[in-house]
């Protein structure tokens, strides 16, 4: 197949840095979703100051300078879909910027895992294409090599309830047939996302400290699909009090 003609050379026919270039005092540590609402609740409650934009076909994105416990940190919202994501963080750390927290919905494969619930993937199966760019092929990658000690020590703080495992990344949400969930649960998924794995290899690839978690939505482990908090106006207070967890984690790995 054409996805394992891994190519290993570092530079590439053209690279982010001649299509965007370095931003003064952009911040090293960011943040990010991909809830346009819960992104633009964030950028106002912080008053975030517009430092820079990501484009692609579909329009321009605004990335904001926020400061949270008197460090300053990046705020952005994501694009939806493995390729536009992966396209956009290239050009973020061609702005500058080093670390990032990403966070966002998924579905779950497993119903006891309540809506909302924290789950912090520390594996992904790769079921997307944008990886096999990244990294050789297999079948599965390692995520979040780093921190999640520390997540788990501020999820327990706030006394939220978290579960660790692994994540199906697809890139075809309308083709998770009932026997592919099967076999997902079978080796051991727990729940279903769609740039997780993708996100991991660029990270590794680019040397980047990135750290992934979502909060649980939709539910695939039943006779009938239930949505649950899927939708962008629902639970809205719940999902802003992740957001500042994940601002508050975003500080704790600048600082540290």
């Amino acid at each position: 197949m054409v996805l394992h003609e891994f190519d290993e050379a570092l530079r590439s026919t053209f690279e982010p840095d001649e299509v965007v270039s370095p931003v003064e005092g952009f911040p090293k540590t960011g943040v990010t979703c991909f809830s346009r609402t819960l992104f633009d609740r964030l950028a106002a409650l912080f008053d975030g100051q517009e430092i820079a934009r990501t484009s692609n076909g579909n329009g321009k994105l605004p990335v904001y300078k926020i400061r949270y416990a008197g460090r300053e940190l990046a705020l952005c919202l994501s694009r939806v879909g493995a390729p536009a994501c992966i396209i956009q963080y290239e050009e973020l750390f061609a702005m500058g910027l080093d670390k990032l927290v990403v966070f966002g919905t998924c579905g779950v494969l497993d119903k006891s895992i309540g809506d909302l619930s924290i789950i912090i993937p520390d594996c992904a199966v790769r079921d997307e294409g944008t990886s096999y760019h990244y990294k050789k092929a297999s079948r599965e990658i390692a995520v979040n090599p780093r921190h999640q000690a520390a997540f788990r020590r501020l999820l327990e703080e706030h006394a939220y309830s978290y579960v660790t495992g692994k994540v199906w990344t697809t890139d075809a949400p309308y083709r998770e047939t009932r026997d592919k969930v099967a076999r997902r649960r079978a080796e051991g998924c727990i729940c279903v996302d769609m740039e997780c794995s993708a996100i991991a290899a660029l990270a590794e690839f680019r040397n980047k400290d990135v750290f992934q978690f979502f909060y649980a939505a939709d539910n695939l482990d039943s006779a009938k699909w239930e949505k649950r908090s899927l939708g962008n106006a629902e639970a809205l207070s719940d999902k802003e009090k992740i957001g500042l967890l994940a601002i508050e984690f975003a500080e704790e790995i600048e600082r540290n």
